[in-house]
């Protein structure tokens, strides 16, 4: 089961600024464009869905390809109804894979299994938004295993 509470952190002011403690005991402070101490409930699920499809795809290059990744960043912007509830409706996931000699076909699987099978945060958005996917395949450049201190023995 996944849990999660609020709670309103100053009960006499105006302010509407909550605590969030998950059910693992992560705390996160929420709280609206006028307090600006913490991001705004919805821009967490934006959060949630770029980690949940970062999770996913980072996973299968890593393990089921074993793609040479050095660098990976997943972007999600998203449009919502004007009006109440103002459910995403449009989403664009941004994916930039970096890495040595990453294999596009690799990418695209991966990016599918997150889409179709593993994410369950894409799925509820699903429900309400269309997800459109890019990504981009930044070559490595510089060589890491010549920079390795390399071990003397004496």
């Amino acid at each position: 089961m996944i849990s999660a509470k609020v709670q309103l952190t100053q009960s006499l002011k105006q302010e509407r600024q909550f605590v969030a403690t998950t059910g693992s005991e992560h705390h996160i402070l929420l709280d609206d464009p006028a307090g600006g101490t913490g991001p705004k409930p919805i821009e967490l699920v934006a959060v949630a869905l770029a980690g949940c499809t970062a999770f996913d795809v980072i996973t299968v290059l890593r393990q089921k390809y074993h793609q040479k990744i050095t660098g990976y960043e997943v972007r999600v912007e998203a449009d919502q109804a004007e009006r109440p509830p103002q459910v995403f409706t449009i989403v664009r996931i941004i994916h930039v894979v970096t890495g040595y000699n990453v294999d596009r076909t690799a990418v695209e699987e991966a990016i599918r299994l997150s889409e179709e099978k593993y994410c369950s945060v894409g799925a509820m958005v699903k429900h309400t938004a269309s997800l459109h996917t890019t990504y981009e395949i930044v070559e490595e450049k510089t060589n890491w295993a010549a920079l390795a201190p390399v071990a003397v023995h004496g």
